[in-house]
């Protein structure tokens, strides 16, 4: 009787290795490539109409950090802009200097009033967006605007690569963690 059993239990242990042998191997996980193209000159995009910015938000991804400007209108109509980087962030039109944290500046400036073009009356102010902890934001502030164009400036940690894109209504602003 000891013998079955122990016949038995062999059956099962080598039936446990086939079967063990038979799944699939978990693959492991790859690194992600954070090499970007994007460099760190001047970016624009043309719009023909403006558009309202409705919303800000940031988030961070493990290659850069991210802010988007949601806007009214369509997807098919692009969002105008210019972004790029400055040594000291003037306010439009008044030229009165904004201090801003980080060891760079970005400068944007998106064709889109803060004020209703039809009754002169502004638009709720947007949210301000809390950078803290992030990777390569520092500081971000809307700074002000005119004639149908709003501007702000996001610190950041140094002059890095960045890109700017349009996705639906959005306009994203991405900046690398690293060159």
């Amino acid at each position: 009787m000891r013998r079955i059993g122990t016949a038995l239990a062999a059956m099962m242990l080598a039936g446990g290795g086939l079967l063990a042998g038979t799944v699939p191997a978990m693959a492991a996980p790859t690194a992600v490539d954070c090499a970007v193209t994007w460099g760190s000159l001047d970016k624009t995009g043309d719009s023909v109409a403006s558009r309202r910015l409705t919303d800000v938000r940031t988030g961070q991804h493990e290659c850069f950090d991210r802010l988007v400007f949601d806007a009214e209108g369509t997807a098919a109509d692009p969002i105008g802009y210019t972004v790029r980087y400055v040594d000291v962030l003037h306010q439009d039109p008044s030229d009165a200097v904004i201090p801003i944290k980080g060891g760079a500046i970005l400068e944007l400036s998106l064709f889109s009033p803060r004020y209703d073009p039809a009754t002169g009356r502004p638009y709720p102010p947007l949210p301000s967006v809390d950078v803290t902890g992030y990777r390569t934001f520092r500081e971000f502030k809307f700074t002000g605007g005119s004639e149908g164009y709003t501007q702000a400036g996001l610190g950041v940690r140094a002059r890095l690569p960045f890109r700017v894109f349009q996705t639906a209504n959005h306009l994203v602003v991405d900046v690398a963690h690293t060159w």
